[in-house]
């Protein structure tokens, strides 16, 4: 009873930081179902009209397409990252690689660059290959632009895992892919569940390289999309209309958060042994 009350000022305090920002998200989506008169707080009418882009392509465009490639790239996003951090992830956490340390800490460093440095070289390669303009080209950078932190947070949950269950298979006589598969991988679902979201949540929210590396429109993803939709110049430009396709954009990213967020928080603990 004592540790509950001594929480309540703590809570207390986070509710005041943040509540105006609550506030702010309760008025985005009220905005979106409802119109107000010119210098009204309050709405004065329920509408759908903010949401008949869903429908009618004249409104905004087609946002069904940009919907499907922006799922394509974060779902092959997810696929790439997972597969190869999962394996790399096991080499460098049980294997007695030369260099191993070095290799490691080369990761972090490379994670640690921002992506508008590589822009230029990116473009290059992406130009010399001929995957400039093309989703898999952007699929393949961002994933690989990823991949450094994927490999270190699997190797960390692969550490936490005893090495009495991989023993116990080799003794059995199982093949070291056999004891991956069968018995170490389990251990560390929680991991790639983690990841697995992680990655998708930064592959939806990923606007600079689809809009540098592939602007042709028939590979539009939401990002670009939205910022076609916000164009302030207009005369006809509608701020609700804008809100609406902005919600539309988050809202798959506010649901994985909302039924994931336990799994997503295990990121942080799946060990930091070097």
């Amino acid at each position: 009873m004592t540790k509950n009350h001594s929480l309540w000022p703590v809570i207390f305090i986070l509710a005041l930081f943040s509540a105006p920002l609550a506030i702010m998200y309760l008025f985005l989506v009220v905005d979106t179902f409802s119109n107000s008169a010119p210098g009204s707080f309050l709405p004065n009418e329920f509408t759908l009209q903010h949401w008949r882009f869903l429908w009618n392509p004249d409104v905004t465009g087609n946002v069904w397409e940009p919907t499907l490639n922006t799922f394509l790239f974060t779902v092959s996003m997810v696929a790439i990252v997972l597969g190869v951090s999962t394996t790399a992830g096991y080499a460098v956490s049980r294997l007695n690689l030369p260099f191993r340390r070095f290799f490691l800490s080369s990761l972090m460093v490379m994670h640690a660059f921002p992506t508008v440095t590589l822009l230029i070289g990116v473009f290059l390669v992406l130009q010399y290959a001929g995957l400039y303009n093309t989703l898999i080209g952007v699929i393949l950078v961002k994933a690989s632009l990823m991949l450094p932190l994927g490999i270190w947070i699997m190797k960390g949950f692969y550490d936490s895992v005893p090495w009495e269950i991989e023993m116990a298979g080799v003794q059995d006589g199982a093949s070291r892919f056999t004891v991956w598969w069968r018995l170490i991988l389990p251990q560390v679902k929680p991991g790639l569940m983690a990841l697995s979201i992680f990655v998708f949540i930064d592959g939806w929210s990923e606007y600079l390289l689809p809009r540098i590396l592939a602007p042709a429109a028939q590979i539009e993803v939401l990002s670009v999309y939205l910022e076609a939709v916000s164009d302030p110049d207009s005369i006809t430009y509608n701020f609700n209309l804008f809100k609406s396709v902005g919600l539309f954009y988050t809202l798959p990213v506010i649901v994985l958060f909302v039924l994931f967020q336990k799994p997503l928080m295990n990121i942080f603990s799946g060990g930091t042994k070097g």
